[in-house]
Parts: C-alpha cells; sequence; structure tokens
C-alpha cells in the first residue's frame, strides 16, 4: 500500500483555526461538559421564513437540476439589482459570479489570476483564510499590520510602502472579520488614491458583512468612492452574514467581463454550479423585504455594547468597540506573563484561549490566528444571556491570573 504524501502546496497551509476551535468546543460538550463556544462567525438568527418558503417551492417546482455553472440568470439580475439598491454600482448579468460560499468565490478568483510570485497584500488583523487562499492559488501573501492604534485599520502610508511590481491584488474587508472595524467613506478614499497610482495591483473587496453595522455608520465600497478602479475591482458579497443563510452556500461578486468568465472556467473544473435549491432562496432573500435586519441589528447592537462593557472590567483586558459585523477583538496583552492557578504560564494568545476554556468553558479564537496579538476574537452571535455568563467567566479567569 503506497503511503499518502501531501502536495507541496497543501503544505504550505494550516487547517483553519476557527473551525478548529468550534470542533473542539464541540468535542467537549459532547463529553458532557459546559462549554459556551464563542469561535463560529455564524448568525444564531434563522433563515427569514420566506427564504425558506422559496427554497421548499423550488424543490416542489422541480428546480434541483445542473444550472449554469456560475448561477441561474434570476440569482444574478437579483445580485445586479442589489448593487445598484445599495451600492450605487452598475453590473449586467455578464459581470456576476455565484459560487458556493464567499470563501469559493475568493477563491476562485485567487486561482484564476494568480502566478508563481505574485504578491497579495493582505492587511492584518485578517480573516485566516485569506492567506492560505492565496498561498494554496500559488502566491505570496503580503502582511501589512493595521494596530489597534490606527482602529486595525490600513493606512494610507501602511499600503503605498507595500506595494511592489509584484502585487497582484490587495483584499480588503470592511467591516472587518476579526475586529469588526468598519471603513469610512474618507478612509476608503484615501486608500483608492493610493491605489489610483498602481494599475497593476486589482482590488478585491469582500463586503460580507456590509447590512452588519451601527451607530448611524454609512458602509460604503472601494469602486463606490472612487468608479475609475471599476475595472481593476471584483466586489464580494453573499447571503450567509445578513439573511442567516452560512449553511446554503451561496457567495456573489460583480466586476469585470474577463475576470467574471475567467472564475466560471474555474468553476467548470472544480465544484461546478452551486446548490440550485439555495440560488432560488438568495434570489428571494435579494428580492425580498429587509425589515428584519433592523431589529437583528439592534438586538447585535446590545449584544455588543454588553460584551464591550464586560471585557473591558476583566483584568487585564482592553477591547474596542466595532462598528460593524459581530466580532469583539480585544486584547489580553495584561494577561502575558501572569500563571493561572494550576501554575501555567500564559506566555501569548495562544496560552491565553487554551487555559480560558479549560479554566472556564469559553471557547475564543486566538490573536494569532488572524496575523496580529496578543489579542483574541469573541463571536457576539449568540444568545445575551450565554455572553454575559461567557463574559463573567473571562472575568473569573482573569481575575484568578496571578
Amino acid at each position: 500500500m503506497s503511503q499518502f504524501t501531501q502536495s507541496k502546496a497543501l503544505k504550505r497551509v494550516k487547517p483553519s483555526p476557527t473551525m478548529a476551535v468550534s470542533q473542539k468546543a464541540r468535542d467537549l460538550a459532547a463529553e458532557g461538559k459546559d462549554i459556551i463556544s464563542l469561535g463560529a462567525g455564524e448568525p444564531d438568527f434563522d433563515t427569514p421564513d420566506y427564504v425558506k418558503e422559496a427554497a421548499i417551492k423550488a424543490i416542489r417546482d422541480g428546480k434541483t437540476k445542473y444550472t449554469a455553472v456560475d448561477g441561474i440568470a434570476p440569482l444574478k439580475q437579483a445580485i445586479a439589482a442589489k448593487f445598484k439598491r445599495d451600492n450605487n454600482l452598475d453590473y449586467d448579468v455578464a459581470q456576476i459570479s455565484v459560487g458556493p460560499g464567499g470563501k469559493a468565490v475568493l477563491y476562485n478568483a485567487l486561482v484564476a489570476t494568480l502566478n508563481a510570485g505574485d504578491e497579495v497584500i493582505i492587511p492584518a488583523p485578517y480573516w485566516v483564510s485569506y492567506p492560505d487562499m492565496v498561498l494554496l492559488a500559488g502566491g505570496e501573501p503580503v502582511i501589512v499590520e493595521a494596530p489597534v492604534e490606527n482602529g486595525f485599520k490600513l493606512t494610507a502610508e501602511a499600503l503605498e510602502k507595500t506595494i511592489t511590481p509584484r502585487t497582484k491584488w490587495i483584499i480588503f474587508n470592511s467591516p472587518s472579520n476579526p475586529t469588526g472595524a468598519a471603513y469610512s467613506h474618507d478612509e476608503i478614499k484615501s486608500l483608492t488614491d493610493v491605489l489610483l497610482h498602481h494599475p497593476q495591483v486589482m482590488i478585491m473587496a469582500d463586503d460580507m458583512y456590509e447590512h452588519i453595522v451601527y451607530d448611524d455608520f454609512q458602509f460604503a465600497t472601494p469602486v463606490q468612492v472612487e468608479p475609475k478602479l471599476y475595472d481593476r475591482t471584483l466586489t464580494v458579497n453573499g447571503a450567509s452574514k445578513a439573511y442567516a443563510m452560512t449553511g446554503w452556500r451561496i457567495g456573489f461578486a460583480g466586476g469585470p467581463k474577463t475576470l467574471i468568465k475567467a472564475m466560471a472556467k474555474v468553476m467548470s473544473q472544480s465544484t461546478s454550479n452551486p446548490c440550485s435549491i439555495s440560488q432560488w432562496a438568495v434570489t428571494a432573500a435579494l428580492n425580498g423585504d429587509h425589515q428584519f435586519l433592523v431589529e437583528r441589528n439592534a438586538a447585535f447592537k446590545e449584544r455588543r455594547d454588553m460584551v464591550v462593557a464586560m471585557l473591558n472590567d476583566a483584568e487585564g483586558i482592553t477591547c474596542a468597540t466595532p462598528q460593524g459585523a459581530f466580532y469583539v477583538y480585544p486584547s489580553c496583552a495584561g494577561a502575558i506573563g501572569k500563571k493561572t492557578p494550576g501554575g501555567a504560564t500564559i506566555n501569548n494568545d495562544e496560552d491565553f484561549a487554551r487555559e480560558l476554556l479549560e479554566a472556564e468553558g469559553v471557547a475564543v479564537v486566538f490573536g494569532a490566528a488572524f496575523g496580529l496579538s496578543p489579542f483574541f476574537r469573541i463571536s457576539y452571535a449568540a444568545a445575551y444571556d450565554q455572553l454575559q455568563d461567557a463574559c463573567s467567566r473571562i472575568q473569573r479567569f482573569c481575575k484568578a491570573l496571578k
């Protein structure tokens, strides 16, 4: 029997830390332990009923066959209407790509465009999958820190210094996973002004958390701010977060026709079409009433405010207030170097997260996974009482450190 060996491409990447944390929490809960899992980036709300009904109707109508590789026409039309309605962007159906999740859309674009040695600028903290997707696609991730002092946001100066003749893409995520940081119109303009001077650089705008914003924040996406970048920008979004449709696996993007066609070519030899039933469900979601978002965002905001306040009351923890998404990214710098009652030393944020899970049963994701330490990520897409309990446990854990 031959021995399995990983490909060189696969050896360059690591498994998703967020999925690993969630699985560890599930395993401990299955053993009967009292676990509060705050690792997954998944709304705890249910998919709206009108979307479910659209899926049921699609099944009953026999819409269960293969579709066009990168999406059915009615869904592409709904996506084009969404971009016009929400972002004032004009895309025709030939400029729309639909994939099995936002991650797949991003990956398809990278595979379709990257050659060995091509660089992709990724501000840190970043979503854990960005660098590894770049590596799998044959490119080189170039990490540039966006520190807490800058609100976890990339500055124009830092971007200018990072661009080289080999830069192919910049990945731009606002509101951000893992920090919830959201760029204002003027902050985006400072970055697009830099990018106008570097015509070889394409912009991958990950807008997945567009509709989850607070405190009267006004969302904007790069090509909306600077239309001159229209032919160099892939504007990515999806149904997972706003519509609580993570398991339905539909992401989408608008961009240059040549890129969209290349992404379809990738899909034709990999996944083929996204689930037909999910496509009809998302068509209904995009075309339907969005009033439910107001109520859900109000609930997210209430949770955010409570979590931020309680974390800032924990010894050694400081937590900024995010403007969007459903994450906080607190610093645990004040806990580094301390010892647990059992004698374990907290040397870094990974130690902090591990010892917190062991001692108090609270699962969080350590900051090194997102490229910036010493921090950790909490998803507050959980019930208010559960979050309150978790924060009390974190306070107790921190108080016990010496």
